[in-house]
């Protein structure tokens, strides 16, 4: 009743309801994102060389990564907690053209945990391919080169060195003579004849 009749209380009462709802509205509820990030974040990441099984997924989408390179195929985004931007993989998965090795340059809001998320050219393939266990192996944690396991990186660039060595320095050469200048012949006038 007071409040029906005076108008100030009706401004009041209003600006008190609009700011206890921004208050409600900006509250963070944990929620299930949150637990999980709470599980895995205690999980040590992993050492490089370590054999891990993920759930590989697919997606087609986006302009840039989190690491602010563009998309393309052989970009993959992960959970930094496991596997931070800058980790180098090499996948077996059931679809063998996608074998190979893969660079986590992204991450998402969906990619928590032990799931791995591929970036495909094709929106039709990235479908097609679904939701599917596959077996990682972590050849590099993050960008840094220290992080890699010696034995799997020195197996893949030294045999391109051992095949290819280096070829030995051309030997000394002598310093070029210098060159005969030209004898143009001179040629002998010949008087005008007079008739």
């Amino acid at each position: 009743m007071l409040l029906s009749r005076s108008f100030w209380w009706k401004v009041v009462a209003t600006i008190g309801a609009a700011v206890g709802f921004v208050f409600v509205y900006e509250t963070n509820i944990p929620d299930s994102w949150l637990a999980t990030r709470a599980a895995t974040a205690d999980v040590a990441p992993p050492k490089p060389g370590a054999q891990l099984y993920f759930t590989a997924t697919a997606y087609c989408k986006g302009d840039t990564t989190t690491s602010g390179v563009s998309v393309r195929t052989g970009i993959a985004a992960a959970d930094p907690t496991l596997l931070p931007v800058g980790t180098v993989v090499r996948l077996d998965t059931p679809d063998s053209k996608l074998d190979g090795i893969w660079t986590v340059m992204d991450t998402g809001p969906a990619v928590q945990g032990r799931t791995i998320d591929l970036y495909l050219w094709s929106c039709h393939e990235a479908l097609r391919f679904g939701r599917k266990p596959i077996q990682l192996e972590v050849l590099r944690l993050g960008w840094n080169p220290q992080n890699s396991q010696p034995r799997r990186v020195l197996s893949l660039f030294n045999p391109l060195e051992t095949h290819h060595p280096p070829a030995p320095p051309p030997p000394p050469t002598a310093p070029p003579a210098p060159a005969a200048t030209d004898v143009i012949p001179a040629v002998a006038s010949v008087p005008p004849t007079s008739k």
